[in-house]
């Protein structure tokens, strides 16, 4: 009599413990998408109606797009090269209560979740450098390298670079962006016509209701954000934002590849350091990364120059003049051979 009631219990409780985990379903997919179960699981192909559940990874291809829809009908929209973990959800729609957290390790996304009247904990999207808590709101979470991009579409999201740091508000119409844990930087409105409304444009196609037609735009993302960071860093130095302005061109680093704007990034924040932070070292550091990184670019130039008249200041004299002798034989028109002549000879030689 007991095994049998052992028995029955047993069946009673596996298929709610089964359901029990289960947090939404796939409810749009394009190109390629794969889940896997967990952590150090093989991934297996993904397709449209699939239930998804806590722990659950997601991850989309070059080509790919997901809408997951929770069991509250928020959703998530993945856009392409996009890997999202399902860390925990839990929802009860009687108590209408609400808690949940996704990690979202590389790539973009739109996360739309509904308002909720009654008792509600809070919701986090994390990548691994930022948090971003919310209830019910939209915005468009960009995770690239380090480096992360949000923009607000409607209600407001608490964005910190981690769960105990400071936060800023990210309201709609707004953007703000952090990198390497940091602090983000103050929100800021996007403006029509601007290089950051053109990337937030691109942003809300690729993860709008419909997927689009083709991905050509969507790599572009990071790189208009980064080139924009260029000139936008360089106008919080002139307001005497100093560590928004080095925070601005770091992610400018961390998220392009494109050489002239890395170049770029390293010349401004040598500037900084040279110019208002009274750092040479540090200014000096960052002018040897461009003549170490990027030796052909027009860059060089004036990094080979700055380096140069840095080591003077330093007092390295012999240092000082082999880098002038250097840019004097590598650039013997030079738009700073004037200057290189009167400090060589400044220095005796």
């Amino acid at each position: 009599m007991k095994k049998a009631l052992v028995v029955l219990l047993v069946l009673l409780l596996v298929p709610v413990a089964a359901v029990a985990g289960q947090v939404g379903r796939i409810t749009g997919l394009k190109g390629t998408a794969r889940v896997r179960a967990g952590n150090n699981i093989p991934y297996a192909t993904l397709k449209k109606g699939d239930v998804i559940s806590e722990g659950n990874w997601i991850k989309t291809g070059p080509d790919g797009w997901v809408e997951l829809t929770l069991n509250d009908k928020s959703r998530f929209t993945l856009a392409n090269n996009t890997e999202f973990e399902v860390t925990s959800f839990l929802y009860n729609g009687k108590n209408r209560k609400r808690e949940g957290t996704f990690t979202m390790t590389q790539g973009k996304l739109r996360a739309t979740v509904v308002k909720l009247g009654g008792r509600q904990s809070g919701m986090t999207v994390r990548s691994g450098t930022a948090v971003a808590g919310i209830k019910g709101t939209e915005f468009l979470m960009l995770s690239q390298g380090p480096a992360n991009v949000f923009f607000g579409n409607e209600g407001k999201v608490a964005v910190s670079g981690d769960v105990k740091g400071p936060q800023q508000p990210l309201t709609a119409s707004t953007m703000t962006q952090n990198t390497r844990s940091m602090t983000p930087v103050a929100p800021l409105n996007v403006e029509a016509g601007t290089p950051i409304a053109e990337a937030r444009d691109i942003f809300d196609k690729v993860t709008a209701p419909a997927p689009p037609a083709e991905w050509t735009d969507s790599g572009r993302i990071a790189d208009i954000i980064a080139r924009w960071n260029i000139n936008y860093g360089h106008y919080l130095a002139d307001s005497g934002k100093y560590n928004d302005s080095l925070q601005v061109f770091q992610i400018a680093l961390d998220l392009t590849s494109i050489a002239e704007i890395r170049a770029d990034a390293y010349m401004e924040r040598g500037a900084l350091y040279a110019r208002f932070l009274n750092n040479p070292e540090l200014a000096l550091a960052e002018y040897l990364l461009v003549l170490e990184e990027y030796p052909k670019l027009p860059q060089a130039e004036t990094a080979l120059f700055n380096a140069a008249q840095t080591l003077a200041d330093l007092g390295f004299t012999d240092q000082a003049r082999i880098r002038f002798n250097q840019y004097m034989k590598e650039y013997p028109a030079g738009k700073h051979r004037d200057n290189v002549e009167t400090l060589l000879r400044s220095l005796g030689a």
